[in-house]
């Protein structure tokens, strides 16, 4: 069975960190392309940022150099840094399979929440 289970999320003061972890279970872990993407009330859910089985990350723009993605084991992590009202949102894992994009799983979200 395959999860994806997100950690690490919170209510956090404009300017402050947080990091999301992901862990991921009953995949093979290098087979797949991981991401993180949001959902925020009223809004559809967009992309984060991806980081593929080879360490290759993207990024949206309003994140960049912001936050950063990694991956270890069967982790993912978002390091999130000098955080903004606008970052609240759910936040969700995602798994791809390598050379089969109709492949894909998510987790079921960790709640963030940017306000003074």
């Amino acid at each position: 069975q395959v999860q994806l289970v997100e950690s690490g999320g919170g209510l956090v003061q404009p300017g402050g960190s947080l990091r999301l972890s992901c862990a991921a279970s009953g995949i093979s872990f290098v087979l797949y392309n991981m991401g993180w993407y949001r959902q925020a009330p009223g809004k559809q859910r967009e992309l984060v940022a991806t980081i593929t089985s080879g360490g290759n990350t993207n990024y949206a723009d309003s994140v960049k150099g912001r936050f950063t993605i990694s991956r270890d084991n069967s982790y993912v992590l978002l390091q999130m840094n000098s955080l903004k009202s606008e970052d609240t949102a759910v936040y969700y894992c995602n798994a791809v399979r390598v050379g089969m994009p109709w492949l894909r799983y998510w987790g079921q979200g960790t709640q963030v929440t940017v306000s003074s």
